[in-house]
């Protein structure tokens, strides 16, 4: 498999972790990712940026796009960029109070967006959204106009997924509307992938630790109602984003977590990707779902801490994928980049002849 991978950023005095990366109207590749204390230590949290202009095979030293957090009442987690139709750039990160995310600090989390109009030069003033919870999706406009915005917080003592819409170009928002919450799953990190005429798929990571599948669920009416829980054929799925090739398929980047003794500390070794289709992606069924998976990281640090990430699709068709990762950092988290070229993939849809298959529509 022919894979090339890049340094994006490395700093030996921060931890580095859970980047995001865009397109910008004029070709520039955008990165984000929080620079931080430590996974386990926020005391200080500051949202940053590099550029690419060969394709991610360099990158520009990191500089910010918020306040460092040393000393305020809150910090920042995981950051998201993306392209709107207009060709503006937008970043959506949770901000949550010092005293934590867990617990009732998931409900008292906002979600702050800022804007670029210049390719990401410069961003506006946080502008607060009405969404509540950690872990936000990116913004998806549909083919309606509607804006999507999602994140998880904890629902009658299980993590639920909660989302609210625009038909307004975020002037005003929906109430909220419940994505996914079941008693017997821990739910969240959801990946929105539109579908058009009112069809979006929403993959989830479970957080039981179990090594459980990557968790589904599919609206046919532009994200107002959300059908019972389906299992995709992913294994131990974390962080699940997904996304459209331009050639039709489905392009899902996750960490593999495979869960059994000793979960916390040793879980997060394995970086993964897969190929699928819409049919897949639409099935109703866990046996009519196809998925090829790709190993693209491993982490080699006793400390292994990986696998949240972000891709692009490259105007040559390679896929460019960000991520963070500890490896020979040893307990310093960086970013990293990997090209790969999808033709060196099978990706059409093995012969399913007489097969039948049960799609939600």
């Amino acid at each position: 498999m022919k894979l090339e991978k890049n340094l994006i950023s490395r700093d030996p005095r921060w931890y580095h972790a859970w980047p995001d990366v865009a397109l910008a109207p004029d070709g520039t590749m955008i990165c984000v990712f929080n620079e931080c204390t430590h996974h386990a230590d926020r005391t200080h949290t500051r949202i940053m940026q590099c550029e690419s202009s060969d394709g991610g095979r360099t990158w520009t030293p990191k500089h910010p796009v918020t306040e460092a957090t040393d000393g305020l009442p809150y910090y920042y987690n995981c950051p998201r960029i993306f392209t709107m139709p207009d060709n503006k750039l937008g970043i959506i990160v949770d901000r949550i109070p010092s005293a934590g995310e867990k617990g009732e600090g998931m409900s008292r989390s906002v979600n702050v967006l800022y804007w670029s109009t210049d390719n990401g030069k410069s961003w506006s003033e946080p502008e607060i959204l009405p969404l509540r919870g950690i872990m936000p999706d990116k913004i998806h406009v549909l083919d309606t106009g509607r804006w999507l915005a999602s994140a998880q917080f904890l629902h009658h003592g299980k993590l639920s997924q909660f989302l609210r819409y625009s038909d307004d170009q975020g002037k005003t928002w929906s109430e909220e509307i419940c994505l996914a919450h079941d008693q017997r799953y821990q739910l969240c990190e959801v990946s929105l992938l539109p579908l058009g005429n009112g069809r979006i798929a929403a993959f989830l990571r479970e957080n039981s630790g179990l090594g459980y599948d990557c968790m589904k669920t599919i609206s046919t009416d532009n994200g107002e109602t959300w059908s019972p829980l389906i299992h995709f054929p992913l294994p131990g799925c974390h962080r699940p984003v997904a996304g459209r090739l331009r050639n039709g398929g489905v392009f899902i980047t996750y960490r593999f977590m495979q869960g059994g003794k000793g979960w916390l500390g040793t879980w997060t070794q394995n970086f993964f990707a897969a190929l699928t289709d819409e049919a897949s992606v639409l099935s109703i069924r866990r046996s009519d779902a196809w998925t090829r998976i790709i190993p693209v990281d491993y982490d080699r640090s006793v400390k292994s801490d990986t696998g949240y990430s972000g891709w692009v699709q490259m105007p040559d068709g390679s896929i460019y994928i960000v991520n963070y990762i500890a490896d020979d950092a040893y307990d310093r988290a960086q970013i990293r980049g990997y090209r790969l070229n999808l033709e060196d993939f099978i990706i059409d849809r093995p012969s399913a002849e007489n097969q039948e298959q049960e799609v939600l529509s």
